[in-house]
């Protein structure tokens, strides 16, 4: 795979998901927009509370690395994946900052 094409399957895939997301989550939050009880929605058996915990902790491996990664390799910018990693989600995040060290670290 090439550079490019791997660059624009980042930008793909995090654009799919964040339509996904907003597809799917934009209708009930408009109507109650009780970000707390969206939350807590993850939560409401133990399949999907075991999802919800892998993402939570997927994020907090992300921000490890994004912290140490950004100091150490210099890159800029990676709080911004960090934000994308809890709004739209994790995909996006790590999407982000996989195609800002890429970019960065190659100029």
């Amino acid at each position: 795979m090439t550079l490019s094409t791997f660059r624009n399957l980042l930008i793909v895939l995090g654009s799919v998901f964040t339509a996904g997301f907003l597809y799917l989550v934009l209708p009930p939050l408009l109507q109650n927009f009780d970000v707390i009880g969206a939350f807590l929605g993850g939560f409401v058996n133990p399949f999907s509370s075991a999802y919800a915990l892998d993402i939570i902790f997927t994020w907090l491996v992300l921000a490890a690395w994004i912290i140490y990664d950004s100091k150490t390799k210099g890159i800029k910018n990676g709080w911004i994946a960090l934000l994308l990693g809890v709004v739209p989600g994790v995909a996006v995040g790590a999407a982000y900052y996989i195609y800002l060290r890429e970019k960065q670290g190659r100029n």
